[in-house]
Protein backbone atom coordinates (compact mmCIF):
# COMPACT_ATOMS: atom_id res chain seq x y z
CA UNK A 1 0.00 0.00 0.00
CA UNK A 2 1.09 3.60 -0.57
CA UNK A 3 2.76 5.59 2.19
CA UNK A 4 1.76 9.05 0.97
CA UNK A 5 -0.69 10.24 -1.71
CA UNK A 6 -0.60 13.68 -3.28
CA UNK A 7 -4.12 14.87 -4.13
CA UNK A 8 -3.89 16.81 -7.40
CA UNK A 9 -7.35 18.30 -7.30
CA UNK A 10 -9.58 20.58 -5.25
CA UNK A 11 -13.07 20.92 -3.77
CA UNK A 12 -15.23 18.07 -2.62
CA UNK A 13 -13.35 15.36 -4.53
CA UNK A 14 -10.06 16.36 -2.89
CA UNK A 15 -11.69 16.06 0.52
CA UNK A 16 -13.31 12.75 -0.49
CA UNK A 17 -9.88 11.31 -1.45
CA UNK A 18 -8.22 12.59 1.73
CA UNK A 19 -10.90 10.88 3.84
CA UNK A 20 -10.49 7.57 1.98
CA UNK A 21 -6.69 7.71 2.40
CA UNK A 22 -7.03 8.43 6.10
CA UNK A 23 -9.20 5.33 6.59
CA UNK A 24 -6.55 3.30 4.75
CA UNK A 25 -3.78 4.70 6.96
CA UNK A 26 -2.18 6.67 4.08
CA UNK A 27 -0.70 10.15 4.65
CA UNK A 28 -1.95 12.87 2.29
CA UNK A 29 -0.64 16.01 0.64
CA UNK A 30 -3.13 18.61 -0.63
CA UNK A 31 -1.83 20.32 -3.80
CA UNK A 32 -3.54 23.72 -3.95
CA UNK A 33 -3.63 26.93 -5.95
CA UNK A 34 -3.55 30.41 -4.45
CA UNK A 35 -7.36 30.63 -4.73
CA UNK A 36 -7.71 27.53 -2.52
CA UNK A 37 -5.16 28.43 0.15
CA UNK A 38 -7.82 28.50 2.87
CA UNK A 39 -9.91 25.58 1.60
CA UNK A 40 -11.10 22.63 3.64
CA UNK A 41 -8.92 20.09 1.78
CA UNK A 42 -5.84 22.15 2.65
CA UNK A 43 -6.88 22.20 6.30
CA UNK A 44 -7.70 18.47 6.31
CA UNK A 45 -4.62 16.94 4.66
CA UNK A 46 -1.50 15.97 6.59
CA UNK A 47 0.54 18.35 4.42
CA UNK A 48 -0.25 21.02 1.86
CA UNK A 49 1.84 22.47 -0.93
CA UNK A 50 1.07 25.39 -3.21
CA UNK A 51 1.38 24.49 -6.89
CA UNK A 52 0.72 27.86 -8.50
CA UNK A 53 -1.60 30.83 -8.92
CA UNK A 54 -5.38 30.68 -9.31
CA UNK A 55 -5.39 30.03 -13.05
CA UNK A 56 -5.84 26.27 -13.53
CA UNK A 57 -3.28 26.08 -16.35
CA UNK A 58 -0.63 27.34 -13.95
CA UNK A 59 -1.64 25.10 -11.04
CA UNK A 60 -4.00 22.09 -11.30
CA UNK A 61 -3.09 21.59 -14.99
CA UNK A 62 0.64 22.24 -14.57
CA UNK A 63 2.37 18.86 -14.82
CA UNK A 64 5.83 20.18 -13.80
CA UNK A 65 4.38 21.87 -10.71
CA UNK A 66 2.45 18.78 -9.62
CA UNK A 67 5.33 16.36 -10.22
CA UNK A 68 7.62 18.77 -8.38
CA UNK A 69 5.23 18.88 -5.43
CA UNK A 70 5.05 15.07 -5.29
CA UNK A 71 8.85 14.74 -5.33
CA UNK A 72 9.33 17.52 -2.79
CA UNK A 73 6.90 15.93 -0.32
CA UNK A 74 7.94 12.31 -0.98
CA UNK A 75 4.54 11.16 -2.23
CA UNK A 76 4.65 7.74 -3.89
CA UNK A 77 1.25 8.13 -5.59
CA UNK A 78 -0.90 10.89 -7.07
CA UNK A 79 -4.70 10.86 -7.11
CA UNK A 80 -5.99 13.19 -9.85
CA UNK A 81 -9.70 13.01 -8.89
CA UNK A 82 -11.92 13.97 -11.85
CA UNK A 83 -11.40 16.72 -14.44
CA UNK A 84 -8.04 18.54 -14.68
CA UNK A 85 -5.34 15.88 -15.44
CA UNK A 86 -7.39 12.80 -14.56
CA UNK A 87 -7.65 11.60 -18.21
CA UNK A 88 -4.31 12.87 -19.53
CA UNK A 89 -2.14 9.96 -20.79
CA UNK A 90 0.92 12.23 -21.03
CA UNK A 91 0.60 13.05 -17.33
CA UNK A 92 0.30 9.32 -16.60
CA UNK A 93 3.52 8.68 -18.56
CA UNK A 94 5.40 11.42 -16.72
CA UNK A 95 4.30 9.98 -13.38
CA UNK A 96 5.55 6.58 -14.50
CA UNK A 97 8.92 8.02 -15.56
CA UNK A 98 9.34 9.54 -12.09
CA UNK A 99 8.43 6.30 -10.30
CA UNK A 100 5.17 7.75 -9.00
CA UNK A 101 1.95 5.73 -9.26
CA UNK A 102 -0.95 7.58 -10.84
CA UNK A 103 -4.18 6.29 -9.31
CA UNK A 104 -5.99 5.54 -12.56
CA UNK A 105 -5.68 3.27 -15.61
CA UNK A 106 -2.28 2.70 -17.31
CA UNK A 107 -1.13 5.40 -19.81
CA UNK A 108 -1.69 3.15 -22.83
CA UNK A 109 -5.30 2.42 -21.84
CA UNK A 110 -5.91 6.08 -21.11
CA UNK A 111 -4.48 6.95 -24.52
CA UNK A 112 -6.93 4.63 -26.31
CA UNK A 113 -9.96 5.68 -24.28
CA UNK A 114 -9.06 9.36 -24.49
CA UNK A 115 -9.80 9.25 -28.22
CA UNK A 116 -13.55 8.69 -28.48
CA UNK A 117 -13.33 7.59 -32.10
CA UNK A 118 -10.73 4.90 -31.37
CA UNK A 119 -12.79 3.82 -28.35
CA UNK A 120 -15.73 3.16 -30.69
CA UNK A 121 -13.55 0.78 -32.69
CA UNK A 122 -12.45 -1.12 -29.57
CA UNK A 123 -16.02 -1.42 -28.33
CA UNK A 124 -17.33 -2.50 -31.74
CA UNK A 125 -14.73 -5.27 -31.82
CA UNK A 126 -15.80 -6.29 -28.30
CA UNK A 127 -19.39 -6.69 -29.52
CA UNK A 128 -20.97 -3.61 -27.94
CA UNK A 129 -23.87 -1.99 -29.86
CA UNK A 130 -22.94 1.36 -31.47
CA UNK A 131 -25.10 4.08 -33.00
CA UNK A 132 -24.43 4.56 -36.73
CA UNK A 133 -21.50 6.91 -37.29
CA UNK A 134 -17.77 7.12 -37.94
CA UNK A 135 -15.03 5.02 -36.34
CA UNK A 136 -12.29 7.52 -37.20
CA UNK A 137 -12.07 11.31 -37.13
CA UNK A 138 -13.84 13.03 -40.03
CA UNK A 139 -11.28 14.20 -42.61
CA UNK A 140 -13.28 16.87 -44.45
CA UNK A 141 -16.60 18.68 -44.69
CA UNK A 142 -17.39 16.65 -47.80
CA UNK A 143 -16.90 13.38 -45.94
CA UNK A 144 -19.07 14.64 -43.07
CA UNK A 145 -21.86 15.57 -45.50
CA UNK A 146 -21.70 12.17 -47.18
CA UNK A 147 -21.81 10.24 -43.88
CA UNK A 148 -24.55 12.41 -42.40
CA UNK A 149 -26.60 11.82 -45.53
CA UNK A 150 -26.13 8.04 -45.14
CA UNK A 151 -27.08 7.81 -41.46
CA UNK A 152 -29.77 10.51 -41.65
CA UNK A 153 -30.34 13.73 -39.73
CA UNK A 154 -30.18 14.76 -36.94
CA UNK A 155 -26.53 13.89 -36.33
CA UNK A 156 -24.20 14.83 -33.50
CA UNK A 157 -20.62 16.05 -33.95
CA UNK A 158 -18.30 15.16 -31.05
CA UNK A 159 -14.72 16.11 -30.27
CA UNK A 160 -12.56 12.95 -30.39
CA UNK A 161 -10.65 14.11 -27.31
CA UNK A 162 -13.74 15.57 -25.63
CA UNK A 163 -15.36 15.01 -22.28
CA UNK A 164 -17.51 16.62 -19.63
CA UNK A 165 -20.23 17.47 -22.14
CA UNK A 166 -18.01 19.92 -24.06
CA UNK A 167 -17.19 19.90 -27.77
CA UNK A 168 -20.59 18.54 -28.84
CA UNK A 169 -22.94 19.94 -31.50
CA UNK A 170 -26.29 18.58 -32.70
CA UNK A 171 -26.99 19.19 -36.40
CA UNK A 172 -30.58 18.87 -37.59
CA UNK A 173 -30.30 19.70 -41.30
CA UNK A 174 -27.68 19.55 -44.11
CA UNK A 175 -27.46 23.33 -44.41
CA UNK A 176 -26.14 23.68 -40.86
CA UNK A 177 -23.48 20.97 -41.11
CA UNK A 178 -20.47 22.89 -42.60
CA UNK A 179 -20.60 25.73 -40.05
CA UNK A 180 -21.30 23.34 -37.14
CA UNK A 181 -18.34 21.20 -38.17
CA UNK A 182 -16.00 24.20 -38.30
CA UNK A 183 -17.23 25.54 -34.95
CA UNK A 184 -16.94 22.18 -33.18
CA UNK A 185 -13.41 21.69 -34.52
CA UNK A 186 -12.43 25.15 -33.28
CA UNK A 187 -13.94 24.41 -29.86
CA UNK A 188 -12.14 21.05 -29.71
CA UNK A 189 -8.83 22.72 -30.53
CA UNK A 190 -9.36 25.36 -27.84
CA UNK A 191 -10.54 23.00 -25.10
CA UNK A 192 -8.64 19.81 -25.85
CA UNK A 193 -5.75 20.91 -28.12
CA UNK A 194 -7.03 18.47 -30.74
CA UNK A 195 -9.41 19.54 -33.54
CA UNK A 196 -10.43 15.95 -34.44
CA UNK A 197 -14.18 15.25 -34.46
CA UNK A 198 -16.40 12.31 -35.38
CA UNK A 199 -20.08 11.84 -36.25
CA UNK A 200 -22.89 9.79 -34.75
CA UNK A 201 -26.60 9.48 -35.32
CA UNK A 202 -28.33 11.74 -32.76
CA UNK A 203 -30.80 9.75 -30.68
CA UNK A 204 -33.65 11.68 -29.06
CA UNK A 205 -35.59 11.13 -26.90
CA UNK A 206 -33.19 8.90 -24.97
CA UNK A 207 -32.18 8.10 -21.43
CA UNK A 208 -28.56 8.42 -20.28
CA UNK A 209 -27.67 5.25 -18.37
CA UNK A 210 -24.13 4.40 -17.31
CA UNK A 211 -22.54 1.29 -15.82
CA UNK A 212 -19.88 1.45 -13.09
CA UNK A 213 -17.06 -1.03 -13.71
CA UNK A 214 -14.10 -1.95 -11.53
CA UNK A 215 -11.12 -3.97 -12.81
CA UNK A 216 -7.90 -5.02 -11.08
CA UNK A 217 -4.49 -5.97 -12.49
CA UNK A 218 -5.09 -9.68 -11.79
CA UNK A 219 -7.88 -10.19 -14.34
CA UNK A 220 -10.74 -9.42 -11.97
CA UNK A 221 -13.58 -7.33 -13.42
CA UNK A 222 -17.08 -6.57 -12.11
CA UNK A 223 -19.89 -4.13 -12.78
CA UNK A 224 -21.76 -2.43 -9.97
CA UNK A 225 -25.05 -1.79 -11.73
CA UNK A 226 -26.25 1.38 -13.37
CA UNK A 227 -26.84 5.06 -12.74
CA UNK A 228 -29.48 7.09 -14.57
CA UNK A 229 -28.12 10.54 -15.46
CA UNK A 230 -30.79 11.77 -17.88
CA UNK A 231 -31.37 15.12 -16.15
CA UNK A 232 -28.71 17.31 -17.78
CA UNK A 233 -28.12 20.88 -18.85
CA UNK A 234 -25.80 21.57 -21.81
CA UNK A 235 -24.84 17.85 -21.80
CA UNK A 236 -23.68 18.11 -18.16
CA UNK A 237 -25.41 16.09 -15.46
CA UNK A 238 -27.47 17.64 -12.67
CA UNK A 239 -29.32 14.70 -11.09
CA UNK A 240 -28.24 11.06 -10.86
CA UNK A 241 -29.95 8.05 -9.37
CA UNK A 242 -29.36 4.35 -8.85
CA UNK A 243 -30.90 2.07 -9.89
CA UNK A 244 -32.41 3.54 -13.06
CA UNK A 245 -36.22 3.50 -13.14
CA UNK A 246 -35.89 2.32 -16.77
CA UNK A 247 -33.76 -0.77 -16.10
CA UNK A 248 -34.95 -4.17 -14.92
CA UNK A 249 -32.81 -7.13 -13.81
CA UNK A 250 -32.50 -8.61 -17.31
CA UNK A 251 -31.47 -5.32 -18.93
CA UNK A 252 -29.06 -4.62 -16.06
CA UNK A 253 -27.37 -7.97 -16.62
CA UNK A 254 -27.04 -7.36 -20.38
CA UNK A 255 -25.72 -3.80 -20.04
CA UNK A 256 -23.40 -4.84 -17.22
CA UNK A 257 -21.98 -7.71 -19.28
CA UNK A 258 -21.41 -5.35 -22.22
CA UNK A 259 -19.64 -2.82 -20.00
CA UNK A 260 -17.34 -5.44 -18.50
CA UNK A 261 -16.58 -6.93 -21.95
CA UNK A 262 -15.65 -3.48 -23.21
CA UNK A 263 -13.46 -2.73 -20.20
CA UNK A 264 -11.61 -6.04 -20.50
CA UNK A 265 -11.12 -5.50 -24.25
CA UNK A 266 -9.52 -2.13 -23.51
CA UNK A 267 -7.24 -3.65 -20.85
CA UNK A 268 -8.84 -1.46 -18.22
CA UNK A 269 -7.60 -1.26 -14.60
CA UNK A 270 -9.21 0.79 -11.85
CA UNK A 271 -12.70 2.29 -11.57
CA UNK A 272 -14.37 3.51 -14.73
CA UNK A 273 -17.74 4.08 -16.30
CA UNK A 274 -19.25 2.91 -19.58
CA UNK A 275 -21.92 5.34 -20.75
CA UNK A 276 -24.92 4.29 -22.85
CA UNK A 277 -28.01 5.77 -24.44
CA UNK A 278 -31.22 3.83 -23.78
CA UNK A 279 -34.52 4.16 -25.63
CA UNK A 280 -38.03 3.49 -24.34
CA UNK A 281 -38.00 -0.01 -25.86
CA UNK A 282 -34.99 -1.11 -23.81
CA UNK A 283 -32.46 -0.94 -26.68
CA UNK A 284 -29.09 0.52 -25.68
CA UNK A 285 -26.04 1.90 -27.50
CA UNK A 286 -22.51 2.54 -26.26
CA UNK A 287 -21.37 6.19 -26.06
CA UNK A 288 -17.99 6.39 -24.28
CA UNK A 289 -15.87 5.27 -21.33
CA UNK A 290 -14.86 7.67 -18.58
CA UNK A 291 -11.53 6.32 -17.22
CA UNK A 292 -11.68 7.95 -13.78
CA UNK A 293 -13.76 8.30 -10.65
CA UNK A 294 -16.91 10.24 -11.50
CA UNK A 295 -18.79 13.00 -9.70
CA UNK A 296 -21.81 10.73 -9.30
CA UNK A 297 -19.95 7.71 -7.85
CA UNK A 298 -21.63 8.05 -4.39
CA UNK A 299 -25.06 6.94 -5.65
CA UNK A 300 -23.47 3.61 -6.54
CA UNK A 301 -21.75 3.53 -3.16
CA UNK A 302 -25.07 4.02 -1.39
CA UNK A 303 -26.82 1.12 -3.14
CA UNK A 304 -23.87 -1.31 -3.10
CA UNK A 305 -22.21 -0.38 0.25
CA UNK A 306 -18.82 -0.28 -1.51
CA UNK A 307 -16.31 2.57 -1.06
CA UNK A 308 -15.24 3.21 -4.67
CA UNK A 309 -12.36 5.58 -3.89
CA UNK A 310 -10.95 3.08 -1.41
CA UNK A 311 -11.30 0.35 -4.05
CA UNK A 312 -9.58 2.58 -6.62
CA UNK A 313 -6.59 3.20 -4.34
CA UNK A 314 -6.27 -0.48 -3.40
CA UNK A 315 -6.29 -1.56 -7.06
CA UNK A 316 -3.69 1.07 -8.01
CA UNK A 317 -1.51 -0.38 -5.25
CA UNK A 318 -1.72 -3.80 -6.94
CA UNK A 319 -4.32 -5.41 -4.68
CA UNK A 320 -7.17 -7.60 -5.89
CA UNK A 321 -10.82 -6.59 -6.17
CA UNK A 322 -12.58 -6.95 -2.84
CA UNK A 323 -15.75 -8.41 -4.46
CA UNK A 324 -16.78 -10.95 -7.07
CA UNK A 325 -19.73 -10.33 -9.40
CA UNK A 326 -21.96 -12.72 -7.48
CA UNK A 327 -21.32 -10.72 -4.29
CA UNK A 328 -22.60 -7.43 -5.75
CA UNK A 329 -26.07 -6.58 -4.47
CA UNK A 330 -27.99 -3.37 -5.11
CA UNK A 331 -30.31 -2.47 -2.26
CA UNK A 332 -32.67 0.49 -1.92
CA UNK A 333 -32.59 3.63 -4.03
CA UNK A 334 -30.14 6.58 -4.07
CA UNK A 335 -30.47 10.04 -5.62
CA UNK A 336 -27.84 12.75 -6.04
CA UNK A 337 -28.46 16.44 -6.80
CA UNK A 338 -25.52 18.66 -7.77
CA UNK A 339 -25.80 21.91 -5.85
CA UNK A 340 -23.97 24.49 -7.97
CA UNK A 341 -23.46 28.24 -7.61
CA UNK A 342 -25.47 28.85 -10.77
CA UNK A 343 -28.60 30.76 -11.71
CA UNK A 344 -31.05 28.43 -13.50
CA UNK A 345 -33.11 31.46 -14.59
CA UNK A 346 -30.10 32.86 -16.50
CA UNK A 347 -29.18 29.72 -18.39
CA UNK A 348 -27.31 28.25 -15.41
CA UNK A 349 -24.78 31.10 -15.46
CA UNK A 350 -22.13 30.76 -12.74
CA UNK A 351 -22.56 33.01 -9.68
CA UNK A 352 -19.30 32.80 -7.72
CA UNK A 353 -18.92 34.62 -4.42
CA UNK A 354 -18.56 34.25 -0.67
CA UNK A 355 -21.00 32.01 1.21
CA UNK A 356 -22.38 33.97 4.17
CA UNK A 357 -24.96 31.49 5.49
CA UNK A 358 -24.56 27.73 5.09
CA UNK A 359 -26.96 25.23 6.67
CA UNK A 360 -26.48 21.58 5.67
CA UNK A 361 -29.39 19.10 5.72
CA UNK A 362 -29.14 15.95 7.80
CA UNK A 363 -31.25 13.18 9.28
CA UNK A 364 -31.72 9.56 8.22
CA UNK A 365 -30.43 8.59 4.79
CA UNK A 366 -28.83 11.97 3.93
CA UNK A 367 -25.19 12.44 2.79
CA UNK A 368 -23.57 15.72 1.77
CA UNK A 369 -20.20 15.65 -0.02
CA UNK A 370 -18.99 19.23 0.18
CA UNK A 371 -15.92 21.35 0.85
CA UNK A 372 -17.91 24.49 1.70
CA UNK A 373 -18.50 26.25 5.02
CA UNK A 374 -19.73 29.69 6.17
CA UNK A 375 -17.24 32.32 5.01
CA UNK A 376 -15.67 30.23 2.25
CA UNK A 377 -15.44 31.50 -1.31
CA UNK A 378 -16.65 29.82 -4.49
CA UNK A 379 -13.97 31.21 -6.84
CA UNK A 380 -14.70 32.14 -10.47
CA UNK A 381 -11.69 30.16 -11.70
CA UNK A 382 -13.14 26.65 -11.47
CA UNK A 383 -16.27 24.51 -11.54
CA UNK A 384 -19.11 26.10 -9.57
CA UNK A 385 -20.05 23.02 -7.55
CA UNK A 386 -20.89 23.67 -3.89
CA UNK A 387 -21.97 20.17 -2.89
CA UNK A 388 -23.39 16.84 -3.90
CA UNK A 389 -26.57 16.23 -1.91
CA UNK A 390 -27.39 12.52 -1.70
CA UNK A 391 -30.21 10.55 -0.15
CA UNK A 392 -30.89 6.84 0.24
CA UNK A 393 -34.21 5.10 1.05
CA UNK A 394 -35.81 1.69 0.68
CA UNK A 395 -37.50 2.59 -2.63
CA UNK A 396 -37.56 5.38 -5.22
CA UNK A 397 -40.69 7.18 -3.98
CA UNK A 398 -39.32 7.39 -0.44
CA UNK A 399 -35.93 8.53 -1.75
CA UNK A 400 -37.51 11.34 -3.77
CA UNK A 401 -39.63 12.41 -0.78
CA UNK A 402 -36.48 12.41 1.34
CA UNK A 403 -34.60 14.47 -1.27
CA UNK A 404 -37.42 17.03 -1.24
CA UNK A 405 -37.15 17.31 2.54
CA UNK A 406 -33.35 17.65 2.40
CA UNK A 407 -33.54 20.34 -0.30
CA UNK A 408 -35.98 22.28 1.87
CA UNK A 409 -33.43 22.20 4.72
CA UNK A 410 -30.43 23.25 2.61
CA UNK A 411 -29.58 26.96 2.88
CA UNK A 412 -26.75 28.60 0.91
CA UNK A 413 -26.76 32.41 1.01
CA UNK A 414 -24.21 34.89 -0.31
CA UNK A 415 -24.25 38.31 -1.91
CA UNK A 416 -25.00 37.91 -5.60
CA UNK A 417 -25.04 34.13 -5.37
CA UNK A 418 -27.74 31.87 -6.77
CA UNK A 419 -27.88 28.09 -6.50
CA UNK A 420 -29.57 25.13 -8.16
CA UNK A 421 -31.41 24.13 -4.96
CA UNK A 422 -34.76 25.55 -6.08
CA UNK A 423 -34.35 24.01 -9.53
CA UNK A 424 -33.77 20.58 -7.99
CA UNK A 425 -36.91 21.00 -5.85
CA UNK A 426 -38.83 21.64 -9.06
CA UNK A 427 -37.36 18.52 -10.69
CA UNK A 428 -38.06 16.24 -7.73
CA UNK A 429 -41.75 17.25 -7.74
CA UNK A 430 -42.22 17.14 -11.51
CA UNK A 431 -44.63 14.39 -12.67
CA UNK A 432 -42.40 13.37 -15.62
CA UNK A 433 -39.41 12.85 -13.34
CA UNK A 434 -41.57 11.22 -10.66
CA UNK A 435 -42.72 8.49 -13.05
CA UNK A 436 -39.14 7.89 -14.26
CA UNK A 437 -39.77 9.20 -17.77
CA UNK A 438 -37.19 12.03 -17.91
CA UNK A 439 -35.05 11.99 -21.06
CA UNK A 440 -31.87 13.91 -21.90
CA UNK A 441 -33.94 16.85 -23.19
CA UNK A 442 -35.99 17.07 -19.97
CA UNK A 443 -34.25 20.23 -18.62
CA UNK A 444 -34.63 22.07 -21.92
CA UNK A 445 -38.34 21.26 -22.00
CA UNK A 446 -38.72 22.23 -18.34
CA UNK A 447 -37.10 25.66 -18.84
CA UNK A 448 -39.12 26.32 -22.03
CA UNK A 449 -42.50 25.33 -20.54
Amino acid sequence: MFAKVLVANRGEIALRIIRACRELGIATVAAYSTADAHSLPVRSADEAVRIGPSAARQSYLSIPNIIGAARKTGADAIHPGYGFLSEDPYFAEICQEHGITLIGPPPGVMDVLGDKASTRRVMRDAGLPLLPGTLSPVASAGEAERIAGEIGYPVIIKASAGGGGSGITVVRDPGSLPSALAETRATAQTLFKDPSVYLEKYLSPAHHVEIQVVCDSHGGAVHLGERDCSVQRRNQKLVEEAPSPRVDDDLRARMGRAAVDGAVAAGYQGVGTAEFLLDDDGEFWFMEVNPRIQVEHPVTELVTSLDLVREQIRIAAGERLSVHQQDVRMHGHAVECRVNAEDPDRGFAATPGTIEEYVVPGGPGVRVDSHCFPGCTVPPNYDSMIAKLLVWAEDRDRALDRMGRALDEYRVEGRGMATTIGFHREVVDHPVFRRGAACTDFVRQLRES
